[in-house]
């Protein structure tokens, strides 16, 4: 199991979840979201999570909602990441523009931390000189970032368009420059980068449970997974390293196991967040196989 590493993210704090619900602190911004896996009563009483919120998110429909302001709160700000040392130098911090769009998201996943520092570590100990590292359904660019800051030539894919240009602004605002930008379907392009013969020093994989390409192609999680990985294996260098991520209600970190089973140096788990309250959400299982 993998748990956040709060002393470089004090930017973030999950502080209670419960009755299908998380009370999340983004800064100086305290939201109340969805969380489908809370199935358990919150350690601090409703009135607790009233007083302390800014906002609360209020789902319409299975895959969208409002937002309510229960304190003045803005509609964008800025969180930051501190990387780990590498050689006895801190990196620039990375930088997030969040905001409050209408599926609940606010633009990071502050999970994925424990992801972001492995991807650094990973570029630096590859020992090559600006290697080449795909992220695919990389949303906001956490990972890409990460890559980047490490030296990496980073290709960002994701098949919503407002989503990279959001991505490309956490660039700028991280004092980064030179990533790839690509909005298109990850399996349209990963098919064809194997016909090209293309390789990868590093690739990143965390796709959705479902989802749709540029051209509305479909994407199912169980069903598309094998043959994603299966081609994403075919770009990989011989040196390489692979983080595999899935969040899905009811998908085991032995599913990824599975799908990985010959990779050398594979590790899998489970991603999860300490709240202050002392309950454990879990977020997500993860598979990561390193190469050198």
């Amino acid at each position: 199991m993998l748990l956040l590493a709060p002393e470089r993210f004090p930017d973030y704090e999950l502080i209670d979840c419960g009755n299908f619900e998380k009370l999340e602190r983004f800064g100086s911004v305290i939201t109340i979201r969805p969380e489908p896996q809370a199935v358990w009563d919150p350690r601090l009483t409703q009135r607790d999570w009233e007083k302390k919120a800014h906002l609360r998110f209020v789902p319409k429909s299975s895959s969208s909602g409002s937002w309510k302001k229960m304190k003045d709160a803005p509609d964008r700000w800025q969180i930051r990441y501190q990387l780990p040392e590498s050689g006895g130098k801190k990196p620039a911090p990375l930088t997030f523009r969040l905001a409050l769009t209408a599926f609940k998201h606010v633009g990071v996943f502050p999970e994925q931390a424990v992801n972001w520092d492995y991807i650094y570590r990973s570029v630096k100990a590859l020992h090559i000189e600006q290697p080449r590292v795909l992220n695919l359904f990389a949303y906001t660019g956490g990972a890409s970032l990460a890559a980047r800051a490490a030296g990496a030539d980073v290709t960002h894919l994701d098949s919503v368009r407002q989503v990279v240009s959001w991505a490309r602004e956490n660039m700028e605002l991280s004092q980064q420059q030179d990533i790839r930008w690509l909005v298109e379907d990850a399996m349209t392009f990963v098919r064809r980068e194997v016909k090209r013969g293309k390789k990868y020093h590093g690739i990143i994989l965390d796709p959705p449970a479902y989802g749709h390409g540029t051209d509305r192609q479909k994407w199912k999680l169980e069903d598309m997974i094998n043959e994603m990985v299966q081609h994403v294996r075919a770009l990989l260098e011989e040196k390489h390293f692979l983080v595999l991520n899935t969040y899905s209600l009811g998908f085991s970190s032995i599913i990824l196991e599975n799908l990985l089973a010959d990779c050398p140096g594979l590790e899998t788990g489970e991603l999860y967040l300490q709240a202050t309250s002392g309950v454990k959400l879990p977020l997500g299982v993860f598979g990561r196989v390193v190469r050198s």
